[in-house]
């Protein structure tokens, strides 16, 4: 488990998953990841109980993507088994039904992440962006799969290669956010979404869920093609300058993956 995030059961069989890192914008690390990775393979233990996962982050701030720092203390392993692509094959392979509440910033993994949740709240001060490629890396959690089937190649085109950012308003707009809450109902409303949700008959979830996401080897193999790409690149020179470029203009916490 990790001390930045935390991980709260309520009544009905709803589980909260709470990134809860401020000094560093919510920047995840692999202890975070972990963390995160093992409260969904709990969750789809049949004991658990759990029927529905929220992932939220705190007022104003849901995350930064991944802490650069981890990129470079990585820089000469292997990423194949590194905690973020072991929680984006979790992501992907989870079966109970996710939904994200998504306040401030969503950088990275922050935005590629609500890609697999099954509902989507946004804050009007939610500000979704992925910057991979500036960054001298690939795009990840299966987005370039998933994105142009959602919004369309040119404009997921111009999300991943130009790193748009883009809002809330936008995001509901072109099919990434079921709606915009206000900032202090966010949280409680989505965990009642959660809960209706986790009050449905569980089988008829699961399968319905099946039907509606279609080609579950297709999001897979994307998962997997992404990691191969993005690890070379996280090796290359490119990467790694566009990262201390980062480092030197002082924008330390996360931004990427």
């Amino acid at each position: 488990m990790s001390e930045h995030v935390t991980i709260e059961d309520f009544a009905g069989g709803v589980r909260l998953i709470r990134m809860n890192r401020p000094e560093k914008k919510n920047a995840l690390t692999g202890a975070m990841y972990d963390a995160m990775r093992g409260a969904l393979e709990a969750a789809d233990s049949e004991a658990s109980g759990v029927g529905a996962v929220v992932f939220a982050g705190l007022p104003g701030l849901f995350t930064a993507g991944n802490d650069l720092a981890d990129f470079q203390a990585g820089a000469g392993r292997s990423f194949a088994d590194a905690p973020p692509i072991a929680f984006i094959r979790r992501l992907a392979r989870t079966r109970t039904p996710m939904v994200a509440a998504v306040d401030g910033i969503a950088i990275g993994i922050g935005t590629t992440l609500t890609l697999h949740c099954d509902l989507v709240y946004a804050s009007p001060a939610a500000r979704f962006r992925m910057p991979f490629v500036e960054l001298g890396l690939v795009p990840e959690g299966a987005s370039s799969y998933l994105l142009p089937r959602r919004v369309g190649l040119l404009k997921a085109t111009e999300m991943l290669l130009l790193s748009e950012p883009f809002g809330a308003d936008a995001a509901a707009a072109l099919g990434l956010a079921n709606g915009v809450v206000p900032s202090d109902m966010l949280l409680e409303h989505a965990v009642s979404q959660a809960a209706r949700l986790a009050a449905l008959p569980r089988g008829a979830v699961a399968a319905s869920r099946r039907l509606i996401r279609g080609d579950q080897a297709a999001v897979e193999a994307a998962v997997e093609a992404e990691a191969a790409a993005f690890e070379a690149q996280l090796h290359s020179e490119e990467s790694q300058a566009a990262i201390r470029s980062f480092f030197d203009r002082g924008t330390k916490p996360g931004s990427a993956a």
